[in-house]
């Protein structure tokens, strides 16, 4: 799964932070860790397909006494043991081991986009915080500047005392929301922090508006883009170290037959210890056939076929998590798309209607109430149309990271 889509929300910024992220969370390193034991497990389970040599040394003095006469006796010896792989059960537990490492390393991939996703959809909320607290001061703006020609009027006795409380009550609800959407910005900008391994000091500067929408994913994809998902391969792999781990469970019932061989020499003089006239060597076969173990291998069995099972239902339930996710989010993205269209119509004829009001406010032919009212509509409009070009965003995002990358 490649991270070629970030590329298309054309933020060099965003991939910068996204490869911060990779690099310092704790999440991932963990991952990375796991893979290594899952890899140095798999090594295991190979070696125990070869020869094994283990070589021993010792020495000793011994004598009597009175007559201060002492024996020198010194050993040194070499034994090889290998156990043949007659019924695969060894090959069975290396392949077993072989496919748990590269789940591991499957879940890692997904784990790092994942990550990668976080990100992006933490960049866009805090950049909407930001868009938000601009919003909401271009709006005590407005209604501040509002509030002083109805001071003016009210002295000079063109407005009565009910229109300078409605503007005064307007301009201080307005503070109340600027300080709760700087309070979303800074949580946000925390959040973003937090998945970069920095201190949550909510000091990072960021781009000024949102990047561009991408294009979205024509219809008729295949349905095979899926199978590319890490966490899918990572369930396809683990089915496969289940059945591995069957085999060998299987194999273990049966007999087991280990050669062995040593060479060894004993000698008086260390100086001899390794002379080839000193030499001996022994060679034997050993077959081991289970007959009494209170049932410990066929309840391994048991287990082992029940992994199976829940393997194969884990990759079942998998694939088709992932295609609900895919066809959630398509959904979601057509939806999005109708919203964001019926808010631009809503924000043009709020304006129209603002301009409309305000003429009319001086002109005398309606209430204060009607401009205030008109002006909250705008400004809300505004809000929800910010609002929503960042969930586009984040739909491509989610859409990306549930196809398994770019399409």
């Amino acid at each position: 799964m490649e991270q070629k889509w970030l590329s298309r929300f054309q933020s060099a910024q965003l991939e910068a932070l996204v490869a911060e992220a990779q690099a310092h969370n704790r999440d991932l390193q963990a991952a990375a860790a796991q893979v290594e034991r899952a890899r140095a497990l798999a090594a295991k389970a190979g070696a125990a397909l070869k020869p094994s040599l283990a070589v021993a040394g010792s020495g000793g003095s011994s004598g009597l006494i009175e007559n201060r006469q002492t024996l020198e006796d010194f050993s040194v010896g070499a034994q090889v043991s290998w156990e043949l792989d007659i019924w695969g059960k060894l090959s069975a537990g290396q392949r077993g081991a072989a496919a748990s490492a590269e789940a591991a390393e499957a879940q890692l991939v997904f784990a790092r986009h994942a990550i990668a996703a976080a990100t992006a959809q933490a960049y866009f909320t805090a950049i909407e915080g930001n868009l938000q607290v601009d919003l909401a001061r271009e709006n005590i703006e407005t209604l501040e500047a509002l509030s002083r020609i109805v001071q003016i009027q009210h002295d000079n006795g063109l407005a009565d005392a009910q229109d300078l409380a409605l503007s005064k009550s307007d301009l201080a609800l307005a503070r109340v929301q600027l300080e709760e959407v700087t309070l979303a910005r800074r949580d946000a900008v925390r959040a973003l922090e937090l998945l970069l391994g920095r201190y949550p000091g909510a000091e990072l500067e960021l781009a000024l508006s949102l990047p561009g929408l991408p294009a979205a994913p024509p219809a008729g994809l295949p349905s095979e883009l899926l199978e590319r998902r890490p966490d899918v391969i990572a369930a396809e792999r683990e089915v496969a170290a289940a059945f591995e781990s069957t085999a060998r469970a299987r194999a273990a019932r049966l007999p087991t037959l280990s050669l062995t061989g040593n060479l060894g020499n004993r000698s008086g003089e260390l100086v001899d210890i390794l002379r080839p006239d000193n030499l001996a060597w022994q060679a034997a076969g050993n077959l081991l056939a289970p007959l009494l173990d209170g049932g410990a291998r066929r309840a391994d069995l048991a287990a082992a076929t029940a992994g199976q099972r829940q393997a194969v239902a884990n990759y079942a339930q998998t694939a088709l998590q992932a295609f609900g996710e895919v066809e959630t989010l398509l959904d979601l993205g057509s939806s999005l798309n109708r919203r964001a269209g019926q808010l631009d119509e809503a924000a043009l004829e709020a304006e129209r209607a603002l301009k409309i009001a305000s003429l009319r406010h001086k002109e005398g032919e309606s209430s204060l109430l009607d401009v205030l009212t008109v002006q909250q509509r705008v400004a809300a409009r505004k809000s929800q149309s910010i609002h929503i070009q960042r969930l586009q965003l984040d739909q491509r995002v989610r859409l990306n990271l549930a196809l398994g990358g770019a399409w």
